[in-house]
């Protein structure tokens, strides 16, 4: 089921089936050189299951990004309850397969889970955090209208959190 439609894409839920593509990015030690490690098949498969419970808790979490043009499964995007300093929050998150980076894809799925986390969801704000040194995300958080908020520490590492409030 079709959750969200853009120009070029479409994000619906993910399922256990994804397992293959979604370690594309998942696993991919140059994807996820910002995550204290890629994930095992395992983990990924553990991904996909949080984020089935999240649709049934919260009613989102990160879907399954897929092009239109030839139905192609190119990475997740979505909103998950985060927490940041103590505080849980909805954050727009994402991992796009590298073969697809550059193309503007993870900024329209960004873009469009915004305006779903306002007009659908109704949140009153949404975030984005990533480590400092993950500058092509923190660029993502700027494109769609995302300020600086804040610094925190997760992982060990220094993380950069970006906030929107609804329009």
């Amino acid at each position: 089921m079709k959750i969200i439609e853009t120009e070029r894409l479409y994000l619906r839920e993910l399922q256990i089936a994804d397992t293959k593509e979604l370690m594309k990015v998942l696993s991919d030690p140059e994807s996820m050189q910002y995550y204290p490690a890629p994930f095992s098949k395992e983990k990924v498969e553990g991904w996909i299951q949080w984020n089935i419970e999240n649709y049934k808790k919260y009613k989102h979490g990160l879907w399954g990004v897929i092009l239109r043009e030839g139905d192609v499964f190119i990475g997740d995007c979505g909103i998950t309850m985060q927490n940041i300093d103590d505080e849980a929050v909805p954050e727009i998150g994402f991992h796009i397969i590298k073969e697809y980076c550059n193309k503007g894809f993870a900024t329209e799925a960004a873009l469009a889970c915004k305006k779903y986390a306002f007009e659908v969801l109704n949140y009153p704000k949404i975030f984005s955090y990533c480590t400092v040194r993950n500058t092509p995300s923190q660029k993502v958080a700027n494109k769609i209208g995302l300020q600086f908020y804040k610094y925190f520490e997760k992982f060990g590492e220094k993380q950069v959190v970006h906030v929107a409030n609804k329009d």
